[in-house]
């Protein structure tokens, strides 16, 4: 026993000596509030130590020892990166220093130029006004004048594309600036102007076209355009002339291309290229020759005029021009050369035509010109090949704007001359060619008289010719089709303005009148196949649709030709397009664009009015409602079908029946005619809008004839079984739905029973009759799709029964005809009972389902019901 207390003790000891260990190792400790914790064992040492470097100092006077510098110390380096500095007293004060050293030492300049130019360059777009001066003056004081010597071409290409650049910079000032350097550069080098006359020539013409936006100190200007007449100045002449000697401004020019000097085609065709953008410029020029109150207004001929032809063309250089116009070149060197010489004659014509208005020209100087034009409009002048007649349509544009003007100023022989020759250049000119748009646009300001300019008369030469300009627009038009749509809108626009004042002349109404025998192809055509074919209306954009549209409102007849084209496109293909967009687009509402326009039309007294209502019948009775289906009363997908479109048809429709004056008249004329179309058992859609027609006209008692009310009566039958089959047998979800929906299509019919209980009388007699037809019986071939199926038929019979007794007044009207009713049950009674009928079990059942329910309705009826 006293060895196990000995070893037990041991135990303990050894068991407490572990416990202590484990402790010990779990122990936390415990730390000093504010001290930072010592580093983990395995951290990386990340100090870096180095030394300094110690460099030797360097004296910055001892750099600049032998060099260049300015008052202040600057070498040329240090002055070029200051004019880039942001402060631009810094850049000023630089440019000034470099000015400085250049006196100083102009060794550095012809030394460094090249650097020096790269680097000042940049400040010829300077935001700083006085920078731009002190570059300026830097320039023409300094630099040029000490590189005369020089080859100055390298450098010069040096500035020219920062001079271009700031020519085009939003600043005014800094581009009126950027032609002070352009001036300064062709002045020390003028071969840098026909190195990049093209481009210099089209910077004039943007300034001048624009000097409306610095007007407020025509000074700038004035100093930009000389540097245009130095430019001009250096344009080749014959160095003979003795004119070119005295350096009269701009008349070396004129020289130039006399018809005598054969030679000085190579030089300039390079600069022709560009001349006819001039013409803003060099009718600025003009200006200063035209007395200010002359401007506003154009002088009579007379003595004073003379005086005032002798102050605009006073000038040598003109009346140069003048006696030699046209310039030719006296031999053929090539059609590259007659085609210039043509862009040139062009120009000088357009600027004459500016101020044709304002001076009053020698007869034979108008003469010349007048002539020009004509060879001009005939495509005299120009060459033959293939860039010749595009120089010749493209310059051509210019004269036409002026030509309707000129004509009121000419004599008789000239205007024919002229109205001769602008009709053919109108009839040869390609259909969609800017050349016939401007043709059209001339068109346009002859045709329609504005302010106190009237029509004239058959003995004017004008007159002829407008015959033959109205009758080639409606070819043009449909020619042009929807390939061209820009050109089409510009002859539906001539159109539009000649339609609205067609009434003014007889003549004009006339033409006006006939277009819509040739007209009626641009909106739709029937083949002799009897295929319809799309015109290009349906393809043309809103806008151009909605002008002709517009132009149908002023025929004073409308006739039936037109109406059934308009009619067939309406109908056409693309009406999918233009209803199956109804969320997306309101394309769709360009069909009752044309209703509205059309109306408007009838109201005015242009269309007739059987026309007008078989426009309507038509429209009603052959609009394609999609989707087809079995049940087409069930809009399933609104999002893919059009039947809410034909609704709003179907009430835009109705509603210009109900205005188009006596509803009795009118609805005389309606009635043969729907029920016509009814007869022929249109879909159920066409058939319940031509309905609503019906009863938008007819009134309490009805309007129909008593023939009318049979033919009625014997459609109806079966339309309202239509109608009821369509509501399902066994789906409680879908069954109000549809039976809402077959409400709008039965809805009319219930009008018609209102206004007479005889047409009621014999459509429940007919519905009777149907239940014991056979299929192979005549069924009036109204109830087909059914009739082998007599379940289906019944059924539908009773559910339109239902449908009746729903109707408070019809169900009214339906308890005056218990016989009918009776009639029909003892017909669904034999029906059953007959062992001929061979029936199955199911039909027996659906048979019976539906004699109870129409047993029920019967059933408060006060009569004896009869039991199977």
């Amino acid at each position: 026993m006293a060895r196990s207390k000995a070893s037990s003790k041991k135990q303990k000891k050894a068991a407490k000596a572990t416990r202590c260990r484990l402790q010990s190792n779990h122990e936390k400790i415990k730390r000093k509030l504010g001290r930072k914790l010592p580093p983990p064992k395995n951290a990386t040492n990340t100090e870096i130590k180095s030394k300094a470097i110690i460099l030797p100092e360097q004296s910055v006077a001892s750099e600049k020892a032998g060099l260049a510098v300015s008052k202040k110390g600057l070498t040329l380096k240090e002055l070029l990166q200051q004019t880039s500095h942001h402060n631009a007293k810094v850049r000023k004060d630089a440019l000034m220093g470099i000015k400085d050293l250049f006196q100083k030492h102009p060794g550095e300049l012809r030394l460094h130029r090249y650097a020096a130019i790269e680097k000042l360059r940049e400040r010829i777009s300077d935001d700083d006004k006085v920078v731009r001066e002190m570059l300026y003056q830097l320039f023409k004081t300094v630099i040029f004048p000490g590189c005369k010597e020089d080859n100055q071409g390298p450098f010069i290409s040096l500035m020219m594309a920062y001079i271009f650049n700031a020519m085009t910079n939003l600043a005014i000032d800094v581009r009126l600036m950027a032609f002070k350097f352009l001036d300064l550069v062709v002045q020390y080098y003028p071969p840098s102007f026909s190195l990049q006359a093209e481009k210099i020539l089209q910077n004039y013409d943007d300034i001048v076209r624009k000097n409306q936006l610095y007007l407020q100190d025509k000074g700038k200007l004035k100093s930009t355009l000389a540097g245009l007449v130095r430019c001009l100045s250096l344009l080749p002449c014959k160095k003979s002339q003795d004119t070119c000697g005295k350096n009269i401004a701009g008349e070396g020019i004129l020289h130039s291309f006399g018809p005598e000097v054969p030679s000085e085609a190579s030089g300039f065709s390079s600069i022709t290229k560009k001349l006819k953008d001039l013409v803003p410029v060099l009718v600025n020029c003009f200006q200063e020759f035209i007395p200010l109150g002359k401007q506003a207004s154009q002088p009579s001929c007379g003595g004073p005029d003379v005086a005032i032809l002798d102050q605009t063309i006073s000038s040598v250089s003109l009346k140069k021009l003048f006696s030699i116009f046209p310039l030719n070149p006296t031999h053929h060197l090539s059609d590259k050369v007659d085609d210039r010489y043509f862009i040139l004659n062009i120009v000088i014509t357009e600027i004459f035509l500016h101020y044709s208005e304002w001076i009053c020209p020698p007869a034979i100087l108008l003469e010349k010109f007048l002539e020009f034009i004509e060879n001009a409009l005939l495509g005299k002048g120009c060459s033959d090949s293939r860039s010749g007649k595009a120089v010749w349509e493209k310059h051509l544009l210019l004269l036409l704007p002026f030509l309707p003007k000129l004509l009121l100023q000419v004599t008789s022989d000239w205007k024919y001359r002229l109205l001769q020759a602008f009709t053919k250049t109108f009839e040869d000119s390609n259909p969609e060619s800017s050349l016939k748009l401007a043709c059209l646009s001339a068109i346009e300001e002859m045709l329609v008289p504005r302010d106190d300019v009237v029509f004239p008369d058959a003995s004017d030469p004008l007159f002829e010719h407008q015959i033959i300009w109205i009758r080639a627009l409606p070819q043009l038009l449909i020619l042009l089709g929807d390939d061209y749509p820009s050109s089409s809108q510009v002859v539906l626009n001539v159109l539009l303005c000649l339609g609205k004042c067609a009434y003014l002349n007889s003549t004009f109404a006339w033409e006006y009148e006939n277009m819509q025998y040739t007209l009626h192809k641009f909106y739709s055509s029937c083949q002799e196949e009897g295929d319809i074919v799309d015109g290009p209306f349906v393809r043309l954009s809103r806008d151009s649709q909605e002008l002709s549209v517009c132009c149908l409102y002023y025929f004073s007849n409308l006739g039936p030709l037109l109406l059934k084209s308009l009619t067939f496109c309406c109908l056409c293909k693309n009406q999918i397009i233009w209803t199956i967009k109804l969320v997306l687009s309101w394309s769709h509402l360009m069909l009752f664009r044309i209703i509205e326009i059309l109306h408007s039309a009838f109201n005015a007294g242009h269309i007739q009015i059987a026309d007008h209502i078989s426009f309507f019948i038509t429209l009603i009775s052959r609009f394609r409602v999609f989707p087809e289906t079995m049940h087409p009363a069930v809009e399933s997908d609104a999002k893919i079908s059009n039947r809410g479109t034909f609704k709003l048809l179907t009430n835009a429709v109705c509603s210009c029946l109900s205005q188009m004056g006596d509803n009795s008249l009118v609805f005389q004329i309606l009635e043969k005619a729907i029920l016509n179309q009814l007869l022929l058992k249109p879909p159920l859609d066409n058939a319940c809008a031509m309905l609503r027609m019906l009863v938008t006209l007819d009134s309490k008692p009805t309007r129909f004839s008593e023939q009318g009310v049979i033919t009625l009566s014997d459609y109806l039958s079966g339309y309202v079984v239509d109608v009821a089959h369509c509501i399902p047998e066994d789906d409680e979800m879908t069954v109000p739905t549809c039976t809402r929906t077959c409400r709008y299509y039965i809805l009319p019919c219930f009008f018609l029973f209102d206004r007479s209980h005889k047409l009621l009388e014999l459509v429940l007699n007919k519905m009777g009759s149907l239940i014991t037809q056979r299929s192979s019986s005549s069924l009036d071939q109204i109830y087909v799709q059914y009739a082998m199926d007599r379940s289906k038929r019944i059924n539908a019979v009773v559910s339109a029964i239902l449908l009746m007794h729903k109707d408070a007044k019809v169900r009214k009207i339906v308890s005056s005809f218990k016989e009918e009713m009776v009639h029909i049950l003892k017909s669904i009674m034999s029906l059953q009972s007959s062992e001929e009928a061979n029936i199955n079990i199911e039909e027996r059942h659906k048979i019976q389902c539906a004699y109870d329910q129409l047993k029920m309705v019967t059933s408060m009826l006060p009569n004896k019901v009869p039991t199977i």
